[in-house]
């Protein structure tokens, strides 16, 4: 039916537009994130952009069930502003037609979100977990940003690089400062670059061209020594690895697991899936609520159902996953309370009726 076809590809268009303006605002903020962490020297800026991009696929899981349910409010809002649900109706198209186009969908976008719930977002929190664990104990030197100063890891000595040459990988006008509190160092060079000593297992930032100022506090003597190479040991950072947490586990290792973390990961996962038809089903509904003369009518009510849905499904999953609850009694009947919901505001819809049975006599119609 042309209808149906109109539907899909303005609901489609319509999501396009949105999932790009959400993008943004996320991609700029997450940005600036890592940015801010790149600076201080906590991550090389050459991984911000890996983050951002795995950050993003991590949510995307999320954002898309949000994008298409917006998409057709939005498509709906308008087809009852111009008065275009209105001669449908009158031409004998209830709104109980509209699922079947509803349905192909949710096939389609849900084989989407079902591939990023399973797959994609664990294995971006993998792949995340890794870098940050690789940064994490990366030597003082990986983070190095030229023009700023950079603490070492010891937190004892800063270094500072006047400019970072990319293709002989080598850093120019180097300080380095040292202290320990009874003793300090100052190396100026002209040219340094990273090394690794096999036998002593270290990292060194080998200078050359330069000259070490180094004697105690207080004192008015200092030693001055001029070098042509001085080799200066760059720490790591202490600490054990952390063990893979339950959200970058694969799936298939999920239905492995026999805890209560696995399990409520798992569900949390199939609830990405389940939530997408609950929502297109009140969208449905809620274009008997839109009136006309305003841009998004409607969209208040439309959007605290979805925040009370999903902040539902997060609540019974984090009790899910300390052991408190069992999955079906917390997750899977917040699913079917909102399906039922969402199929009694739809029935109510279809047969023209107000959303609400209150007053009696009063209600928006199509």
């Amino acid at each position: 039916m042309i209808i149906h076809r109109a539907f899909i590809r303005e609901v489609l268009q319509t999501a396009g537009a949105v999932i790009v303006i959400i993008l943004s605002i996320f991609l700029a903020t997450r940005a600036v994130y890592f940015l801010r962490q790149a600076a201080e020297g906590d991550i090389p800026i050459g991984g911000v952009t890996l983050l951002v991009l795995l950050k993003t696929i991590t949510y995307l899981d999320i954002m898309v069930p949000l994008v298409v349910y917006i998409a057709m409010l939005m498509v709906l809002g308008r087809w009852v502003r111009d008065n275009e649900l209105t001669v449908i109706s009158a031409c004998g198209i209830s709104m109980g037609r509209f699922i079947r186009p509803t349905f192909m969908l949710f096939l389609g976008v849900g084989s989407v979100v079902a591939l990023l719930s399973l797959y994609l977002s664990p294995m971006s929190v993998e792949i995340s977990h890794r870098k940050e664990r690789e940064y994490r104990n990366r030597t003082d030197v990986a983070g190095l940003l030229p023009g700023v100063f950079t603490e070492t890891r010891s937190g004892r000595g800063v270094i500072f690089v006047e400019r970072y040459d990319r293709a002989t990988d080598t850093f120019h006008d180097v300080f380095v400062y040292n202290g320990n509190g009874e003793e300090e160092s100052v190396v100026v060079a002209g040219v340094g670059e990273r090394s690794f000593d096999e036998a002593a297992g270290s990292d060194f930032l080998v200078l050359r061209e330069g000259t070490q100022y180094r004697g105690v506090i207080g004192a008015a003597e200092y030693g001055v020594l001029d070098f042509e190479s001085y080799g200066l040991r760059l720490d790591r950072k202490p600490g054990a690895d952390p063990a893979l947490p339950p959200k970058a586990r694969a799936t298939r290792d999920l239905l492995a697991g026999d805890d209560a973390a696995t399990a409520g990961q798992f569900h949390w996962r199939l609830s990405k899936v389940a939530m997408l038809p609950v929502l297109m089903l009140f969208a449905l509904a809620f274009s008997s609520i839109h009136g006309r003369g305003t841009r998004f009518p409607g969209m208040l009510m439309a959007l605290l159902v979805y925040f009370g849905y999903f902040n539902s499904l997060g609540f019974a999953a984090a009790l899910v996953n300390r052991g408190a609850a069992g999955p079906y009694s917390t997750l899977w009947a917040i699913h079917a309370g909102f399906l039922a919901l969402a199929l009694y505001l739809f029935h109510r819809r279809n047969r023209n009726q107000p959303l609400l049975p209150w007053p009696a006599n009063q209600g928006p119609k199509a």
